[in-house]
């Protein structure tokens, strides 16, 4: 067998590339995070970033020839989602290896989350462990389509804002159980946001460290629900 050449090992890192290439954009980011919670079409992500459609679709299509994203028709539009669990692992990583190795990550990081925390958050093996055997609620505060496309077991689906002031259409939540509360992931500040509002209610709440996408890749369940047809499309 020919050992491999330097050209060619310079050939295919050069592809890695692209993959590093694609991942190197604030906004592209934020979009895989996004589908790692399902598909969703270019309008709806476009809305929840803030920027123009054709922006959006510019962002999708550099992920797209990455190979980090993948779409289908539906009717008239197109939903993306990722072409696989690895792809969030792969940004999670990047996250993660980011935090601990610039110091104006890690001041952020501290600043906008672990410091309003108020306590460790509870990690998703600790939270599977507990379910069933002491009283807990879980609250997922996620827009409803991503609810609906995966949430944990027997999850409450309260989105963030309407916990700012507990209006009266809230669900009775019990005062003595402890509530977990989780969104997209470990960076994700609704989860945060939301156990801010119940503490200042008088309700004991802990923030789930990990999202759907990392509970699902441990093995643990979740539930789905059909999504309704005028939410699909976008």
């Amino acid at each position: 067998m020919t050992p491999t050449t330097h050209a060619e090992r310079q050939a295919l890192f050069s592809q890695f590339a692209l993959v590093a290439d694609a991942l190197a954009h604030g906004h592209r980011l934020s979009l895989l995070e996004l589908l790692a919670q399902g598909e969703r079409g270019v309008e709806v992500l476009a809305g929840f970033l803030g920027i123009s459609i054709a922006s959006a679709s510019q962002h999708l299509q550099k992920l797209k020839r990455a190979g980090l994203v993948v779409d289908r028709p539906e009717g008239r539009h197109r939903l993306y989602r990722l072409s696989g669990d690895q792809v969030s692992s792969l940004v999670l990583s990047l996250e993660k290896v980011a935090e601990t190795s610039l110091a104006s990550v890690e001041k952020l990081v501290h600043e906008q989350i672990r410091s309003r925390d108020g306590e460790p958050p509870i990690r998703a093996r600790d939270l599977w462990a507990r379910l069933g055997k002491e009283p807990l609620v879980l609250i997922d505060v996620r827009p409803a389509e991503e609810y609906r496309a995966g949430h944990l077991p027997g999850a409450l689906h309260i989105p963030w804002e309407r916990l700012r002031h507990r209006p009266p259409e809230l669900p009775e939540l019990p005062v003595d159980s402890m509530i977990v509360v989780y969104c997209r992931g470990p960076y994700c500040v609704l989860a945060l946001e939301a156990l801010v509002s119940l503490r200042r209610l008088g309700y004991r709440v802990r923030r789930l460290e990990e999202g759907v996408p990392e509970w699902r890749r441990l093995g643990f369940p979740v539930e789905v629900e059909a999504p309704k047809a005028a939410e699909a499309s976008g």
